[in-house]
C-alpha cells in the first residue's frame, strides 16, 4: 500500500467538502491528510487529499469522486513532479538555558520563531513532510507543549495541471 496525493478541483460551494469526505467515510478509506482552499479562480477550490491504497483503490476513489456534482477534476499527482509543502506550529519549552540551542535548530531548518513567551517559544516551519518530521524530532527533547500541523498542499511543476 502506497500513499497517494490526489488533487481534486471542485466548485467553491457550501457542502462540497462534506460530500467528498462522506464518500471516503462510506467506503471506509482513511484520509491521512486533507487541505482545502481557494484557487486563482474564486469560484473554484482545490482539495488535496493524501490517502493510502493500491492502484485499484485509487482508481475506485477517483471514479466515485467524479460522480459528485461539484467535482471538476481529479488528478493523482503522486508520481508527478510537484512541489509539496506542509506548515507546522510548535510550542516548545524554552527557558533561558536552552533558548540559544533552540534558535540554532530553528536556523538550521530555516524556520522562524513567531512568538516568545516567558518559558516557551512558538516555532513556524514549512517544508515537505520529511522536513517537518525532522524539526519536530529535533525539538522534542526540549519538551513540545503543543503542536499543530497542516495537511499537505501540492502543485504540479511546469505546464501540467
Amino acid at each position: 500500500m502506497k500513499k497517494h496525493t490526489l488533487s481534486v478541483t471542485v466548485e467553491n460551494k457550501p457542502g462540497v467538502l462534506t460530500r467528498v469526505t462522506t464518500l471516503f467515510r462510506r467506503r471506509v478509506y482513511n484520509i491521512e491528510s486533507l487541505t482545502v482552499g481557494a484557487t486563482e479562480n474564486p469560484t473554484i477550490s482545490r482539495i488535496t487529499i493524501v490517502v493510502t491504497g493500491d492502484k485499484k483503490i485509487i482508481e475506485q476513489v477517483t471514479k466515485q469522486l467524479y460522480k459528485l456534482v461539484d467535482v471538476i477534476k481529479v488528478v493523482d499527482i503522486t508520481d508527478e513532479r510537484s512541489v509539496e509543502r506542509e506548515l507546522v506550529l510548535i510550542k516548545v519549552k524554552a527557558d533561558n538555558n536552552v533558548r540559544a540551542e533552540i534558535v540554532q535548530i530553528v536556523d538550521i531548518f530555516r524556520a522562524r520563531i513567531v512568538d516568545i513567551g516567558r518559558n516557551t517559544l512558538i516555532v513556524e516551519a514549512t517544508g515537505d513532510s520529511r522536513k517537518i518530521d525532522a524539526i519536530e524530532e529535533s525539538l522534542n527533547p526540549f519538551g513540545i507543549v503543543e503542536l499543530v500541523r497542516t495537511g499537505k498542499i501540492a502543485i504540479v511543476r511546469g505546464g501540467k495541471a
